[in-house]
Formats: C-alpha cells, structure tokens, sequence
C-alpha cells in the first residue's frame, strides 16, 4: 500500500462501528483506510442478539461479511495492524502502527471499543459474554424465568437488581462482601423479592464458560444460571487521550450530537464513547459518524 497516499479518513478500529463508517464513507466515494487489532470485545460471545435481521447470529460471521460487504467499494481499504501513535503534520493527520508504517489522512475516526477489566473472581473471565452478562437486552431473553444473580452493591447493585429483575422471578443480588445498601434499598429489595447474599464469593464453577454454580468462600454454593455484572474498563487505545481528546466521568472518550471530539478533524464512535454496547447501537453509530465526516469533508472543499 503506498505510504504517500492521503485518506479522506483513516478509521482505527475495523469492528462493527468501523465497519459501518467505512461502508457510509466508501458509498460517499471516499478514500478509506480502516486499521484494526482483531481484537472485539464479543470475541467470547457466542450469540449477538437485539439486531434486526441477524439476531442470534455469532457476532464473528456478521463481522466477516460486513469486511466482504465494506470491501466492495473500491476506496475502501482494510489493513490488520495496531496504531500505536499520531499526531498532525502539515495539517494531515500522520498514524504510526506497531509494525513501523505511517499513513497519512485528512480526518480520523477511533472505533477503538473499551478493554474490560476483570475482576480476580476465579471463572469469571471465563464466563463473561457467556453466561456472566453486562446487558439484559443482549441476553435476558436467553436466560429469562431461570434463577439469576446479580454481582454488585451499592447504588450500582441496586439499580442493575431492579433491572433484571424484570427477566426473572428468581432473582439474588450478590454484594460480594458486607452490602452498602442504604436502608431504604434494602427494604425495597426485601419487597420485591430479591434476596441480598453477602457472603464472598470464591469462585463460578462453569464448564466451557456455562455456569454451574457460585462457590462462596465458606465452601458453600449456589447453582445459577447466569449472573449479570458491570465492570470497570479502560479506553482500548490510548491514541485519542494522547492527541488531546479528553474523557467523560463514565471514562468514555467526549463527543459531541455529531461524533466530534474537542480535537478538529478527530471523531469517535462505538463503545469507546457511549455506554450502550450492543452490536445494533455500534453500527448506528458507525453509519452516522460517516456521515457526519463526509458532510464535514464537503463543507472544507467548496
């Protein structure tokens, strides 16, 4: 690929929302360099679901087919790699990867996602997009009526019970340690059923990531069929902070109604920038933030 050529729009990141931009950009006749780690955050998931049209589908062949789909404009461009670096020069956007290339482009798009951060909890790893879960409108249908657990406390445990509640009559919240539930929590949690274990947890005894059981440190169990937890993450690349694109309280990168970060020329889109992960939502936004780059790529050249 030749290193002199300028992109309309390098995208970092070639999943679901990469994809989709590359597709919006390449329909508009733009040159596109899309860069990805291979990386997803689903590539444990076994099923997508909530997206019309492939739902249930494993979320590996609808990324295999958007590339093919993504590939057939012929500026589209698909490069495996890992940006390691940027910054501007003679007003272009110049993108270093760990490989050592350097690609130059008008605009940049990060699709970068978020890296997850698991806790110690033995199994939990293992478990997660399988039968431990961040999203009931990803999953709940799969395992609704069944017993259900909860791993949280606090304000977050509270609210992520009173959700998930709806998918189960079975429902226990797991603190995890000594609740920091306010009174008032407590007994509204008292009232709607939903049992509040404290005792920590020592393990989720699973088999190829199927939940069997909870082992609490007393040796005792639980069997469940699926526990939902949120947990903390990281940005998946640290190139956008670098270039001086600054974060949210939630820790996701700022944007603004049209994908724009502070920084001129700098757009985001997908899980790195909103809290609703789902394959659906990340091609929406994928598609407009395409949009809105093009849009903004006719307004500098008339």
């Amino acid at each position: 690929m030749p290193t002199a050529l300028v992109f309309d729009v390098i995208i970092i990141g070639g999943s679901y929302a990469g994809l989709s931009a590359g597709m919006t950009l390449g329909r508009a006749l733009r040159n596109v360099l899309i860069i990805d780690g291979g990386k997803p955050c689903n590539r444990q998931t076994p099923h997508a679901h909530n997206f019309i049209t492939q739902d249930g589908e494993k979320p590996g062949v609808i990324a295999e087919r958007a590339l093919r789909q993504v590939l057939a404009y012929p500026t589209v461009r698909f490069m495996p790699g890992t940006v390691v670096g940027a910054g501007r020069e003679d007003g272009r956007f110049v993108v270093k990867t760990e490989a050592g290339e350097t690609f130059l482009s008008r605009k940049l798009l990060f699709a970068t996602g978020i890296a997850d951060q698991m806790p110690g909890l033995p199994g939990f790893a293992e478990c997660w997009g399988i039968s431990v879960l961040h999203c009931p409108y990803c999953h709940g249908y799969e395992v609704h009526g069944r017993p259900l657990g909860v791993l949280g406390n606090g304000d977050m445990g509270f609210e992520l019970a009173g959700l998930i509640r709806h998918w189960t009559p079975s429902l226990t919240l797991f603190t995890h340690g000594p609740a920091s539930l306010t009174g008032e929590q407590q007994a509204q949690l008292e009232r709607l059923n939903i049992e509040i274990i404290e005792k920590p947890l020592a393990e989720i005894e699973h088999r190829n990531g199927t939940m069997q059981q909870l082992r609490f440190g007393d040796a005792t169990t639980r069997p469940l069929t699926a526990l939902f937890a949120r947990v903390p993450f990281t940005q998946h690349c640290p190139v956008p902070q670098d270039l001086g694109c600054t974060l949210k309280p939630s820790g996701h990168l700022n944007v603004d109604a049209f994908f724009r970060t502070e920084v001129p020329g700098i757009y985001a889109a997908g899980d790195n920038c909103q809290p609703m992960r789902s394959v659906a939502v990340a091609v929406s936004a994928g598609m407009q933030s395409g949009a809105f780059l093009n849009k903004e790529l006719i307004e500098e050249s008339a």
